[in-house]
Order: C-alpha cells, then sequence, then structure tokens
C-alpha cells in the first residue's frame, strides 16, 4: 500500500474509513426492511420469538469476537491494515447469506460479517481520532455514525425495492448489494496513510512526524502546531513505555476509570434501547396498526430522520460539552420510552393469532394512542442521533492512552456488542411475553445511563487525547467539575513560536531510544 499516493485531507480520510460503518449500517437495515416481507416469512417458516432474535443477535454475536481479536491485530499491522483484515470476513459472511438454504446458513453468514463489523466499529473510531486535530475530533468521528446511518437507508430502501420481487431472490438480492460497499472500502483503504500514533508507538518516528505534517500542516515538519503535538506524544509515549504491561494496565493506578468509562458509555448506547427501536422499528410500527407499505414507509422515515439529525450534530458537536449530551439525552430517550410504554400499556388490545399474521406482535393500539406511539417513536429516535449515538463512539475513542487504545476501544466495542447481542436475542420474545413494559424498562435504564455520565465522565471536549489522561489521573477533579475546552496546546504552541524568535533551531525531533524500544516489543510491519 505504500506505493499508492496518500490523501491527507481529515475529512476525506473520514469518508474512506467509514464506509466500514457503513457496513455496520447496511447489515442492520439487511435484517429489518426484510423480517416482515411474505418472501422472508414464507422461505424462513415465519420465525418468532427465540429463532428470530438468534438470527437478528447473529451479527452481534460475530461483533464480539471480532471486536475481541481487532485490539491486538490493530497493535500489530496497523489501524488501516485491520481494517482491511476486516473486509475479508465482510465478503465471505455476505456470500453465505446470499447463498442461504435455511436458517442455520443465514445466523452463519450474519457471524461472519459481524466479525468484520466488530473489527470496524472498534478500529475506525481509533483511527479517527489518532488523525484528527483536536478542535475537529468530535466532527471526525461522528462521520462514523453518519456512515452507519446511511448505510441503514440505502439498504433499506434497496429492501423495499427488493420486497416486490416475487420469491427468495428478494431477499438474495438485498442481501448482495452488500458487496458493494466493501469493494468500495477496500479500494479506497491504499490511499489512506497510517495514523501517526501508531507508527510512533511502533517506532517508526520519521515516519510518524511526516505523516502527522501532512495531515496538520500540509507537509511542514517545522510548523509549531506539529512540534508541539509531537512532542506531546512523546511525552506521552515515554511514560506509557514504564507502565504495566499486560492486561492489568487496563485496571491499575486509576486506569479502571478510564475502562469503565470507555465501556460503560457503549454499553449504555445499547441499553437506552434506541438501537431496538432501530432493529425491529416495523414491529413497533405493527403494534401501532401500521401494515404493509405504509409500514416499510414509516419505518424509512425514521432513518431518514436519523440521518437528517446526526448531520446537524455534527456543526455543533465540538461545540458542546461530551457529558451535557450524554446526560442530556438520557434523560429524553427515557421521556419518550415511558411514553410509549404508557401508551401501549392503557390502550393496547391483544392480538394472540399475531398482527397482520406476523407471530412476534400481539398487541396493537389504533386511532390517537397508535399515533402518539409513531411520534414518540419518532423522537426518540431524534434525540439519540442528536446525542447518544455519535457521542458514545467519539467518547469511547477519546478516553484510552496510546498504549492502551487499540486494545481498549476493542474492549469498549465489547461491551457495546454483548449488549446489542443480548437485547437483539431478548427483544422478539419479550414483546411476546411482556409486551409494552420491555419501553419501561428501557426508560428507567435511560434514567441509570444519566446518573453515571453525572458522576463518573470527566468532559473531553476541546483537549488533545494526550491532554484527556490527566482527567483520569490520581488528583484530577471530580467528573461534573470538568468542563470542555481549556487546552495547554496553544501555549505549546506559543512557546514554540517564542523560542523559534529567538533565534533557537526548534525542530518535530526523531528519538533513537523510542525506536530502539519500539523494536524490541513490536515486530515491524513492511507496508
Amino acid at each position: 500500500m505504500s506505493r499508492f499516493p496518500k490523501i491527507t485531507n481529515t475529512y476525506f480520510m473520514a469518508i474512506i474509513a467509514t464506509v466500514g460503518g457503513m457496513l455496520f449500517g447496511f447489515d442492520i437495515s439487511s435484517m429489518s426492511a426484510i423480517v416482515i416481507t411474505d418472501q422472508y416469512i414464507d422461505y424462513f417458516g415465519n420465525p418468532s420469538g427465540v429463532t428470530q432474535g438468534a438470527i437478528g443477535s447473529a451479527l452481534a454475536a460475530g461483533s464480539v469476537i471480532g471486536s475481541l481479536m481487532a485490539g491486538p491485530i490493530s497493535d500489530k499491522i496497523g489501524r488501516r491494515d485491520s481494517i482491511m483484515f476486516a473486509c475479508f470476513w465482510w465478503l465471505i459472511g455476505t456470500a453465505v447469506q446470499v447463498a442461504t438454504n435455511g436458517v442455520g446458513s443465514l445466523i452463519a453468514g450474519r457471524v461472519l460479517n459481524g466479525v468484520c463489523v466488530g473489527i470496524t466499529s472498534s478500529q475506525v473510531p481509533v483511527y479517527l481520532a489518532e488523525i484528527a486535530p483536536r478542535d475537529s475530533r468530535g466532527r471526525i468521528i461522528i462521520i462514523q455514525q453518519l456512515a452507519i446511518e446511511w448505510g441503514i437507508l440505502i439498504m433499506y430502501f434497496i429492501g423495499y425495492g427488493c420486497s416486490k420481487i416475487a420469491g427468495p431472490a428478494s431477499f438474495r438480492t438485498a442481501w448482495g448489494t452488500q458487496f458493494i460497499p466493501c469493494v468500495l472500502l477496500m479500494i479506497g483503504l491504499p490511499f489512506l496513510p497510517r495514523s501517526p500514533r501508531w507508527l510512533a508507538k511502533v517506532g517508526r518516528e520519521e515516519e510518524a512526524i511526516q505523516t502527522l505534517a501532512n495531515i496538520q500542516s500540509g507537509g511542514n515538519k517545522d510548523d509549531p502546531v506539529v512540534i508541539a503535538e509531537w512532542e506531546e506524544i512523546y511525552t506521552v509515549l515515554m511514560a506509557e513505555r514504564e507502565a504495566i504491561r499486560g492486561w492489568r494496565k487496563f485496571f491499575s493506578n486509576g486506569m479502571w476509570k478510564r475502562t469503565l468509562a470507555g465501556m460503560s458509555v457503549q454499553a449504555w448506547q445499547q441499553l437506552s434501547g434506541a438501537n431496538v427501536i432501530v432493529y425491529y422499528i416495523g414491529y413497533v410500527f405493527l403494534m401501532a396498526d401500521l401494515q404493509g407499505d405504509i409500514n416499510l414507509i414509516s419505518s424509512g422515515i425514521q432513518y431518514a430522520l436519523f440521518i437528517i439529525f446526526t448531520t446537524i450534530m455534527f456543526f455543533f458537536i465540538d461545540k458542546t460539552g461530551r457529558r451535557t449530551l450524554l446526560v442530556a439525552g438520557s434523560i429524553g430517550m427515557a421521556v419518550c420510552h415511558f411514553v410509549v410504554g404508557g401508551l401501549l400499556g392503557t390502550y393496547s388490545v391483544d392480538v394472540p393469532e399475531g398482527v397482520g399474521g406476523n407471530h412476534n406482535v400481539v398487541i396493537k393500539v389504533t386511532g390517537a394512542p397508535a399515533h402518539g406511539v409513531i411520534a414518540f417513536s419518532y423522537l426518540l429516535i431524534i434525540v439519540y442521533a442528536l446525542t447518544l449515538a455519535p457521542v458514545a463512539w467519539i467518547y469511547a475513542a477519546e478516553v484510552w492512552s496510546l498504549g492502551t487504545r487499540a486494545t481498549g476501544m476493542s474492549l469498549a466495542a465489547v461491551a457495546n456488542w454483548l449488549f446489542n447481542f443480548a437485547l437483539g436475542l431478548f427483544t422478539p420474545p419479550a414483546f411476546l411475553n411482556i409486551k409494552y413494559k420491555v419501553f419501561i424498562i428501557f426508560g428507567v435504564l435511560c434514567i441509570g445511563a444519566a446518573i453515571q455520565a453525572w458522576l463518573t465522565y470527566p468532559e473531553t471536549c476541546g483537549k488533545t487525547i494526550e491532554e484527556i489522561e490527566l482527567l483520569f489521573a490520581k488528583g484530577a477533579p471530580v467528573a461534573w467539575k470538568t468542563k470542555k475546552g481549556g487546552s495547554r496546546l496553544e501555549a505549546e504552541i506559543e512557546a514554540v513560536l517564542n523560542r523559534k524568535e529567538r533565534g533557537e533551531a526548534v525542530h518535530a525531533e526523531v528519538h533513537p531510544d523510542v525506536e530502539k524500544t519500539a523494536t524490541s516489543e513490536v515486530a515491524h510491519v513492511t507496508v
């Protein structure tokens, strides 16, 4: 890949890398748009309860495996190449799904796709966090969430269009289109540079400095921003080389605070219940007595709202504190869940044979209560798109140190996918057995998310990822007293400029001791 010219505009780099997120979105909609079609129901024997839960959660099961693999692979071959490695799993998984002959092979294909998603969902945010300037890091990482949402929307309407095709060719055609974004990602990856922080970590300092300069200052290695940021990277790297090694480093010397923050914010993203709405919006709208094409189109509107409001957040994410969004978003989503649950609990009637013949949905409301369920389901997604959907990925990528970021983000993604798997398996039988109470449970969980965010998540907005380490260090202020901004990088840049004015020779320097140490720890990757 070293022979390919490299893109150094961070937004273009992010657009290419986050096609990995689009794969996730494609796979979500490959089920949500298909599960209520007659072709799917007839071919797979109207799967319901645990069977449908197993199909829906198979992606998450594979993603847990992929997330566990991702950290060591990323540290060994680099962030960019780990994403390329993931693509091969996607190609195999998609081929198995297209050729499926029953529930077993469908689950197997989704598990294989999940391995890819587990790797990309953990390592794309790591790559973006390590290349992004501090003042636009949130906007860069939010492109990952937008890519997921565009994948959901595009695949959903592909599925809707394919629903007009008779027989199994309907879902086989829809699932076959999943090859397209993967191939595009594989074409684009060779044009991306490696992460400068990963290059520093493995001792390739000269290459790291040049890559940092290419991204930050058009290739000028003597730019004050490059010099100041490189010195920060070097200082932190030296401290980490003397730190505890192995898995203990995730829990020793206060590191447990970062591990708790990174893993719990990803867990709360799932426990908020929004992804259940995303996965099973067709079932929720069946409860509101929307059937046939009206159900499919109404579900598609939800995905459009998702994109619109996350796009709005793109312009404000680095001006609004992470804590503010996490706390307010959790409370707003709790209100929506309580309203939907209350309407269904108060006004629904039992339909034992299943609404529209679908065995997964056995209650429904009509009239004004149905309109309320639809409205607050939409509002729930709007609040989620503005808050937890993007911020959980951003925050989880920010809190780790350089030496723990790849594996730490893998742990965070494991937490996300474990709960995604559990909820995907739980939701269809829960709709059958506890019905509206599902939404009450998610509302209570959202309140729990708001409480933990307030008590334990320090504000990271506007700080370099090296500075964020201080927020979790011994003697750091309590979380609710931290504020956005206040980066010391400006002072360091000013110090570099003052030294240059005094005639001192100031450069981003290669440190041979780092290269020597890194060589003994990490095998060099030839590119």
